[in-house]
């Protein structure tokens, strides 16, 4: 499980919490954006519960922060979570399946708004209850790919690697890239998170 943290201690021990609730035996492998807050003191807290790692990294990106989430991870099955993201509803079997078949797997979001749970509107409304092979956005008029909640193979993002230039949407860039080559990847809303409202959140707009 890789989590990206930028002074996320509000809502990151909610994050590591329900891996272990959900996969007790999971490596989480946090990577620091040079937080000024206490969220790694937070990811502390939890060495004595699990395989817990904490690295900081040089100019970072989302994308340089995942690949080398992805470099360091010792197991094939890959989840990128976020860390204000709480995992709700989860079957790793089903993932696990899904994945021989696909090149991404991603999940149902749940906006939580100051602990009130908001229509889908904007963003959100891409989180719909059925399965969706290739998600298009409308919206954004590209592929739809969301790495708050993404499941991998290793070796599909050590063939396919995400962009270190781009500062946001590196999941969307490389969706487009995969439909591009030929590979299909999946929504389903089997699998679920809640998604925690933070202020500085790209994709909060039209709450209520």
């Amino acid at each position: 499980v890789i989590i990206r943290n930028h002074n996320e201690h509000q809502y990151i021990g909610f994050a590591i919490q329900s891996v272990l609730d959900f996969i007790p035996n999971a490596e989480i492998i946090v990577i620091d954006d040079h937080s000024t807050d206490d969220s790694l003191d937070v990811v502390r807290m939890f060495n004595n519960r699990g395989n817990v790692k904490i690295f900081t990294i040089k100019d970072y990106t989302p994308g340089k922060a995942l690949n080398f989430g992805v470099k360091t991870a010792t197991y094939n099955t890959l989840l990128f979570l976020s860390a204000h993201c709480q995992i709700t509803k989860f079957d790793l079997e089903y993932v696990n399946d899904k994945l021989n078949n696909y090149s991404a797997v991603f999940g149902n979001q749940v906006p939580i708004y100051k602990g009130k749970r908001i229509s889908k509107r904007y963003i959100w409304s891409h989180f719909i209850d059925k399965e969706v092979v290739n998600m298009y956005s409308t919206i954004e008029d590209r592929p739809f790919l969301h790495n708050a909640f993404c499941f991998y193979k290793k070796q599909e993002l050590l063939d396919n690697p995400f962009s270190e230039k781009l500062f946001g949407k590196e999941d969307r860039y490389w969706a487009d890239d995969i439909i591009k080559a030929g590979k299909n990847y999946l929504y389903t809303p089997t699998i679920e998170v809640n998604h925690y409202y933070t202020t500085n959140g790209a994709t909060w707009k039209g709450i209520g």
